[in-house]
């Protein structure tokens, strides 16, 4: 199942990087996102292999939603994440393909085209990148860990820059490293948090499997580790509890602040 996908999200990688760098044009959808040939080029194409391997299976997909399926088994995709880097050129864009049975993430993929990275994992036999085992990192004092943010703008809109504040001054640095591939880079060593506050389920699917099986945490903001969260927090297993008691401090700040204006 995981040679599949890995499979599978290459060849749509290569979809994508038809369009990469040619000034594709795009729709902006209801929530603003914009969306490209690419983004359904890419996502058939995952459809159709899909459907052509695993017929029972069900798929959910970005952009052309769900279909169910007769078994319990089904495939999440993002056939571009990250299409804001994608349209400006920038190449840590993404493929993601994960695969669910019975509600839980067995195995994802994140292949990175413009790059030629491939994340791949699967529970219980680890995390991979390009055939190379990967691991998160030992960090273990916030003071020195690296943190990772997609969006700023997405904390504002969804009140949460106190906490984006707090971790900022708690880190040792912070960097935009754009949507999955900040947890790429978690996955294999390269950044110790990854925080979002606005995420859909197939932003996560793919992403839980690879942080988990290179030794992190994938949770959302309570600490439950889920692949429907809303919002996401990525660490090295290490920092897990200290991220977590700053968001719960800001959030009950937060609240404290409300009651007071209310």
């Amino acid at each position: 199942m995981l040679e599949f996908a890995v499979e599978a999200a290459q060849l749509a990688g290569a979809v994508t990087l038809g369009y990469f760098n040619a000034n594709t044009p795009f729709e902006l959808k209801a929530d603003r996102s914009p969306v490209t040939a690419a983004d359904r080029g890419a996502e058939q194409l995952l459809r159709a292999r899909i459907q052509a391997a695993f017929p029972e299976h069900g798929i959910l997909g970005e952009e052309f939603g769900e279909q169910r399926g007769s078994a319990a088994g089904r495939w999440i995709l993002d056939p571009i994440d990250g299409t804001f880097s994608f349209l400006s050129g920038v190449p840590l864009y993404s493929v993601l393909v994960g695969f669910e049975w019975r509600g839980e993430m067995l195995a994802g993929v994140m292949h990175f085209p413009a790059l030629r990275e491939t994340l791949y994992a699967a529970r219980g036999l680890g995390c991979w990148c390009n055939g190379r085992r990967a691991r998160v990192s030992d960090v273990s004092d916030l003071a020195a860990a690296r943190l990772s943010v997609t969006c700023t703008k997405l904390f504002e809109q969804s009140g949460t820059t106190a906490a984006l504040a707090r971790l900022q001054t708690a880190c040792l640095t912070d960097r935009g490293w754009a949507d999955a591939y900040g947890y790429a880079c978690l996955a294999t060593g390269r950044v110790d948090i990854v925080v979002d506050p606005v995420m859909q389920i197939w932003d996560n699917a793919a992403l839980l499997p690879i942080v988990t099986e290179a030794g992190g945490t994938f949770t959302d903001w309570t600490g439950r580790q889920t692949h429907t969260a809303p919002a996401v927090v990525g660490t090295n297993g290490r920092l897990l509890n200290p991220v977590l008691r700053l968001l719960d401090e800001c959030s009950v700040r937060q609240g404290a602040r409300n009651a007071d204006n209310a």
